[in-house]
C-alpha cells in the first residue's frame, strides 16, 4: 500500500484515525497494538507472504534485545548482527553474488527465486539500530514485544523511511502525548509531501522514463541532459515526498521522527550534500559503521580505507547491481579530494556549479541498468551536440513541461517557509492554500496511473 492511493487516502487512514482517536483515545497500550496491527496491515496489503519475514525478524531481535542484560552480550551482538546481515544479504544479495562468483569461476551458483521484500533494507537497519543501543546503554530492552513490534513495523517510514533510530522514539512508545497543534502540524506536513510527490515528482519522472526508454542511438545530448536533470529533481521530491509524509503522519499519531533532507541541492560541496541528503542513512552509517571503524582519529591510511568502506557498503546498501557500488565509490573519491586537498575552497564562487555537476553525473549512474549504459549516458552528456536542442521531439518536451521543471527547480530550494510567512500574514490564507494543494494533487492521484516510488526498490 502506498501513501497516495485511493485505498491509503479513503479507506485505511480515516478508518485508523476513528479508532485511534475514537474508540481507544485513553488507553496507550491499545493504540499501540492497534497501531502495530495496522502497520502490519499496510505492509501485508502489498507482500501478505513477506510479513511473516518482518514478525520472525521481529521476534528474533526481540530476544537478543533481552540478551543484552547478559554478561556475554558482546556474543549476543555478533550474533544478531550476522542474523540481521545474512537475511538481508538473501534476500537481498544472493543471487547478485551467485552471479558474480558464477562469472568468475564459469560455473551455474544456485540461485533463489523470490522477491525482494519492499523496504528490507530500511527495516532491518532500524532493528540492528535497536539491538546496538540496547548494547550501548543507549536504550533499554522492550520487554513488550508488540512495542518492539510497533516500532519496526510502524507504518509511515515502514517501507522507504526515513531509518528512524530506537533511542530517538523509545520515551514516545508509550509516553507519548498526541495534541491538536502537533496533528495540524503533521496533516500540513503530509499534504506538503502528497504534492510533492504526485504534482511534481511523477510529472519529471514522465520525463526519465520515456527519454531513458528510447533507443540510444536517439538519445542525443540535449535528451540526455533533460533527463539527468529531470532525474535529480524526481528522486529528491519523490524520496523527501515520502519523508515528508511519514514525518507528518508519525505526528498526526504522536511521534518526532528526525529530519531526512535539508534542501540538499543548494549545497557548495559533497561533504554538505550529504549532510543534508538522506540524513537518516548517513547518520546510521557513520554511528554504527563509520566511527566504529575508528573514524578519522586513526593513521591516514586508515581513515582513508575507513571512508572508502563506508561509502562501498552505502551503495551497496541502496541495491545489488554494481552501478550502486560505482555510485558509492564515486562519492568516496570526491568526499576524499575535499577532505585532503580542500579543492572546493579553491572554486570559490564555482563550488555550487562543482557539487551540483557532481550529483546530476551521480545520479545518472544511480538510474542506470548497468554500468554499461552509464557510461554511454555520460559521454553522450559531453558529447556537445549542440544541434540536438533544437529538435523537435526535444522542444515538445520542453513546452510540455517547462512549468513543472520550474516549479520543481524553485522549491528544490528553501523558499517554502518564505511563502509560509506571507500566507501566516492574512487569517485562514494558509489553510486555504493547502486545501487547493490538496485537493490538486487528490485529482493528480484519481486521474493518473503512474505512480512508482523510487525508494521502495530498497
Amino acid at each position: 500500500m502506498v501513501f497516495t492511493s485511493n485505498v491509503f487516502m479513503f479507506l485505511f487512514l480515516p478508518i485508523l484515525l476513528i479508532f485511534y482517536f475514537g474508540v481507544f483515545r485513553n488507553n496507550i497500550r491499545m493504540k499501540n497494538l492497534l497501531l502495530c496491527v495496522s502497520s502490519l496491515l499496510f505492509y501485508a496489503w502489498g507482500e501478505p507472504i513477506v510479513v511473516f519475514l518482518m514478525i520472525i525478524s521481529i521476534i528474533v531481535n526481540y530476544f537478543f534485545g533481552l540478551c543484552m542484560k547478559f554478561r556475554n552480550k558482546k556474543a549476543f551482538l555478533i550474533l544478531s548482527v550476522i542474523y540481521n546481515l545474512s537475511f538481508l544479504f538473501v534476500f537481498k544479495y544472493f543471487n547478485f553474488t551467485s552471479d558474480v562468483l558464477g562469472s568468475i569461476f564459469g560455473i551455474n551458483f544456485i540461485k533463489i527465486n523470490v522477491g525482494l521484500p519492499i523496504g528490507i533494507s530500511f527495516y532491518t537497519f532500524q532493528i540492528m539500530s535497536y539491538v546496538i543501543d540496547v548494547y550501548r546503554g543507549e536504550a533499554q530492552p522492550q520487554k513488550n514485544i508488540i512495542n518492539l513490534a510497533l516500532y519496526i513495523s510502524l507504518f509511515p517510514q515502514l517501507v522507504a523511511g526515513p531509518i528512524v533510530r530506537y533511542n530517538t522514539v523509545e520515551y514516545e512508545i508509550m509516553n507519548r502525548k498526541e495534541n491538536t497543534d502537533m496533528f495540524k502540524a503533521g496533516v500540513e506536513r503530509f499534504i506538503i509531501g502528497f504534492a510533492k510527490k504526485l504534482v511534481i515528482a511523477n510529472n519529471v519522472g514522465f520525463i526519465v522514463d520515456n527519454i531513458y526508454a528510447l533507443n540510444t542511438d536517439s538519445l542525443t545530448t540535449a535528451f540526455l541532459w533533460l533527463a539527468a536533470i529531470a532525474y535529480t529533481l524526481q528522486i529528491y521530491f519523490d524520496f523527501s515526498a515520502y519523508s515528508d509524509m511519514a514525518i507528518g503522519l508519525g505526528k498526526m499519531f504522536g511521534f518526532n521522527f528526525e529530519e531526512n533532507f535539508n534542501y540538499p541541492y543548494v549545497s557548495k560541496s559533497i561533504t554538505e550534500f550529504w549532510r543534508r541528503w538522506h540524513i537518516s542513512l548517513s547518520t546510521w552509517l557513520r554511528d554504527y559503521l563509520y566511527i566504529p571503524l575508528g573514524g578519522n582519529r586513526v593513521s591516514k591510511t586508515r581513515h582513508i580505507f575507513n571512508l572508502f568502506f563506508t561509502w562501498f557498503c552505502t551503495g551497496l546498501w541502496h541495491g545489488a547491481n554494481f552501478t550502486f557500488i560505482v555510485w558509492g565509490i564515486y562519492f568516496f573519491v570526491f568526499l576524499l579530494l575535499e577532505k585532503y586537498l580542500k579543492c572546493t575552497k579553491k572554486l570559490g564562487a564555482f563550488s555550487h556549479v562543482y557539487t551540483l555537476l557532481v550529483v546530476i553525473i551521480s545520479w545518472v549512474i544511480f538510474r542506470a541498468e548497468n554500468m554499461g549504459l552509464a557510461i554511454e549516458y555520460i559521454k553522450g552528456m559531453f558529447a556537445f551536440n549542440l544541434n540536438s536542442f533544437l529538435d523537435s521531439d526535444f522542444i515538445w518536451y520542453i513546452k510540455n513541461f517547462a512549468i513543472v521543471l520550474i516549479i520543481a527547480i524553485v522549491f528544490s530550494m528553501p523558499v517554502a517557509k518564505y511563502i509560509k510567512k506571507i500566507l501566516n500574514k492574512v487569517p485562514c490564507l494558509e489553510e486555504i492554500a493547502l486545501t487547493a494543494i490538496l485537493l490538486i494533487s487528490v485529482s493528480f492521484m484519481l486521474r493518473s496511473t503512474y505512480n512508482p516510488f523510487i525508494y521502495f526498490n530498497f
